[in-house]
């Protein structure tokens, strides 16, 4: 598949249509109203299991077809990009036939369960890729204007070399001990639980923020609730069942103390059992010069400190992330009208869209989520061994 034509119509078919579903589905609806696109996106179809629920989904998110077998709309010819919204458990099948039969690939994170699976699916991608095929990981906030300013600012040397990272992923929903056994909370669908659905998050904005990956590391894995009421999850994934309880196997927290290749100070912190945390994400860096910090539930803000010279009036300071400027405003509102979480999936689709028509590589890859997945694997490992790993190269 060669790079596509200015002006061209790509058909988008999107596997899967829950929660991420209905945030990918948003971007695709949206991104030609604001952005000016090489080419032009097109819903095709969505898939589902259910023929009722997902031909409901066709109709609510716009879809111009339902289908319920994803390996015939995958092999046919008027497809050109895949966008897989499901459990990691399929994230390896779907990615490697897709991008066999040429497609272009979004793929939901982290890229997939295992380490074995990222591989193999980084090696399809570098394979497609000589036939121009692209693929991309859907790490979204790096995406979000404020953060995306945050890299400009780092690569300026504004805040100096970077010394500390400080990055937490707080959430609260599975808090209360009856909340049933759905898919997330089980190792054969999900991988593993904070630490890979949420903990990928911070691990891969702290990698992309400093230019640096995660060398070595210590950890700890930790799941509070073990057992939890059988009952058919929001996606119709988990455990079935009345009465009962089923086992949890993934973890609900984890704790990671690293050292990244630039010589900085990292710790990382996911948990789903911060109680009162809702979308808690924040990422301090600490810098020989300044300091930057976000907090996403402020997501249209950045904290930056800068010395002076002047002590006494030296201090964090806002910066309003809504100028046309700054990264991806200029599609949006006027200044100081903010914008949102959905957006940062908007920009993601963007940046898809150009690197196809540009005939370039999108960023984050296969390869880099493949990266992201050792760097999980190594925290459970260490927290199996309680000792330091050494991740990859």
């Amino acid at each position: 598949m060669a790079a596509a034509s200015p002006g061209e119509r790509l058909n988008v078919a999107m596997i899967g249509y829950s929660f991420m579903g209905r945030a990918h589905a948003q971007a695709w609806s949206t991104v030609g109203r604001h952005f000016d696109l090489p080419v032009q996106p097109h819903m095709k179809v969505v898939v589902g299991r259910s023929a009722e629920k997902v031909e409901e989904a066709r109709a609510k998110l716009g879809f111009e077809e339902a289908a319920t077998d994803w390996r015939e709309v995958v092999a046919r010819d008027d497809i050109d990009i895949v966008d897989i919204c499901t459990p990691g458990s399929s994230h390896h099948e779907i990615a490697i036939a897709a991008l066999e039969a040429g497609k272009h690939v979004l793929c939901e994170k982290p890229l997939a369960n295992t380490v074995e699976e990222a591989q193999a699916m980084a090696d399809a991608a570098e394979k497609a890729r000589v036939n121009g095929v692209r693929s991309m990981v859907a790490f979204n906030y790096r995406r979000v204007p404020a953060l995306a300013h945050a890299k400009q600012l780092i690569e300026q040397g504004v805040i100096g070399d970077i010394r500390h990272v400080r990055a937490v992923y707080l959430q609260d929903w599975i808090v209360d001990p009856e909340f049933p056994l759905v898919w997330r909370l089980q190792a054969d669908l999900a991988g593993s639980g904070a630490l890979g659905d949420i903990g990928a998050h911070i691990i891969d904005l702290a990698q992309h923020l400093t230019g640096a990956t995660v060398e070595e590391l210590t950890g700890h894995t930790h799941t509070f609730v073990t057992e939890r009421p059988l009952a058919e999850g929001s996606d119709g994934l988990s455990a079935t069942g009345s009465g009962g309880t089923g086992p949890v196997t993934v973890d609900d927290a984890a704790l990671v103390i690293a050292r990244m290749s630039d010589g900085a100070l990292a710790t990382f912190e996911a948990s789903r059992f911060a109680t009162g945390r809702k979308n808690g994400l924040r990422i301090e860096l600490n810098g020989s010069k300044g300091s930057i910090a976000f907090d996403l539930e402020r997501l249209n803000e950045l904290e930056l400190f800068t010395a002076d010279g002047t002590p006494a009036t030296e201090g964090f300071r806002r910066i309003l992330v809504t100028e046309g400027d700054q990264p991806y405003m200029e599609a949006w509102w006027p200044p100081g009208h903010i914008i949102g979480w959905e957006h940062s999936f908007v920009h993601e689709v963007r940046d898809l869209l150009v690197a196809i028509a540009e005939g370039k590589d999108p960023q984050p890859g296969f390869a880099e989520g493949l990266q992201v997945q050792q760097v999980l694997d190594a925290v459970q490992s260490a927290s199996d061994q309680r000792g330091w790993v050494t991740v990859p190269e």
